[in-house]
């Protein structure tokens, strides 16, 4: 199944590594459909359901001829969730979008969760000649999030706070964000963090945001990690701590995200958190640079280094992206 996700922009200001992080404007979160599958909660299976254990092992013909044998003996929605799953992603059967969305109704009308979650999507997305419609989505994730559907309660989150379905309401957005992050979504821990890191939408609370980020950042939600990392590195709703600070960033640094390279690299620079490696805070820079992130006070620091922990953080370099 697939969900929508929430992008808050970060922009790590350029200061003098002395300095304090500089910790984001107040950003708005910005509605985008993945361009892959990502999975959801599964549903709930007895244990040793035989449908479902071939699914999780990829085994997808086994798994399809075992829930439609579950079927022929009882109406059972979260088989035909599964089978409807199965022609949706083309897995072990030929991919079919209508026979999908049939299977998907069937289940929906039974109440699976899952099911009336992925006809939400199918609205959002334009499947099965859908229109692409927030309005029509808007109750199908109703009802999976009156039934403890984590994804469907984060999605009408984004929607409530973008205006897509109904008018936007922030202080809305941040009620279903809450609900959604302690049902244990790691991204609506990041949005719900990042609105009491703002206020916007709810009373400003950085010992809740930091909470709830450090949930997020947990989960491995690459954005909570550097907030939290800005975070404890300044000591907002937290104690100041730059080791875990340097931790968390170097998590974030690992995961591709040219921003932390930067912030990581000026620690190792400065040997905030960590011990000082110029050689090391050359390379993640250098790949950071790569990548699109600038930060001058960054590149004046490799130009001052001697031309032998240059060239031996050009070579670290060549040997990451081979």
């Amino acid at each position: 199944m697939r969900r929508l996700a929430l992008i808050v922009s970060l922009t790590l200001w350029a200061l003098p590594a002395e300095a304090q992080f500089s910790t984001r404007p107040q950003a708005q979160p910005t509605l985008r459909t993945p361009t892959a599958p990502v999975q959801t909660q599964p549903a709930a299976t007895p244990d040793g359901d035989l449908a479902f254990g071939a699914y999780q092992r990829g085994h997808f013909l086994t798994a399809f001829l075992e829930a439609t044998k579950r079927i022929e003996t009882t109406p059972d929605p979260e088989a035909m969730t599964l089978i409807a799953e199965l022609y949706a992603n083309g897995y072990g059967v030929p991919q079919d979008d209508a026979k999908a969305i049939s299977w998907y109704e069937l289940a929906a009308q039974r109440g699976d969760r899952n099911a009336l979650f992925a006809l939400g999507m199918s609205y959002i997305e334009g499947r099965a000649g859908r229109p692409r419609d927030p309005n029509q989505a808007r109750p199908f994730f109703e009802q999976a999030a009156a039934k403890g559907h984590r994804s469907a309660t984060y999605n009408l989150g984004i929607m409530t706070l973008s205006g897509q379905g109904v008018p936007a309401d922030p202080s809305g957005a941040a009620r279903w964000f809450q609900a959604a992050a302690d049902l244990g979504s790691g991204d609506a821990q990041y949005a719900y963090g990042a609105m009491l890191k703002d206020g916007n939408g709810v009373d400003r609370d950085l010992r809740a945001a930091a909470r709830y980020m450090r949930a997020a950042a947990d989960q491995d939600i690459t954005e909570a990690m550097i907030e939290y990392a800005i975070m404890l590195f300044n000591g907002q709703g937290t104690p100041r701590d730059e080791m875990a600070a340097a931790h968390y960033m170097r998590r974030a640094a690992f995961r591709g995200n040219p921003a932390a390279m930067n912030r990581f690299a000026r620690m190792l620079a400065t040997g905030r958190g960590v011990t000082a490696d110029p050689v090391l805070a050359a390379q993640w820079h250098l790949l950071g640079r790569q990548l699109g992130a600038n930060d001058d006070w960054l590149t004046d620091f490799v130009l001052k280094l001697d031309t032998v922990q240059r060239a031996a953080a050009e070579r670290g370099l060549r040997e990451w992206v081979k």
